[in-house]
């Protein structure tokens, strides 16, 4: 939606509304895009539990030093 500046200081409380809605409004001043008012960001969701089951795999030596530790495990 196109709307001049002066139109859209008379009808802010309804445009926001529309924003909040989803519609992208475009302010004009003089015919040329002057400001848009858009829809606020959707947050992103956590992942749900369990969202990787069976994507990942762990090795069954994972918990195993190998000789180069030798040194340092006692």
């Amino acid at each position: 939606m196109n709307i001049p500046i002066a139109e859209a200081k008379a009808r802010l409380s309804e445009l926001v509304n529309r924003a909040e809605a989803g519609e992208e409004i475009v302010i004009t001043r003089y015919g040329k895009v002057a400001a848009r008012l858009v829809p606020p960001a959707v947050p992103e969701s956590l992942p749900r539990i369990g969202a990787m089951k069976g994507k990942i795999r762990i090795a069954d030596d994972f918990d195993e030093l190998g000789p180069e530790w030798d040194g340092y495990a006692k």
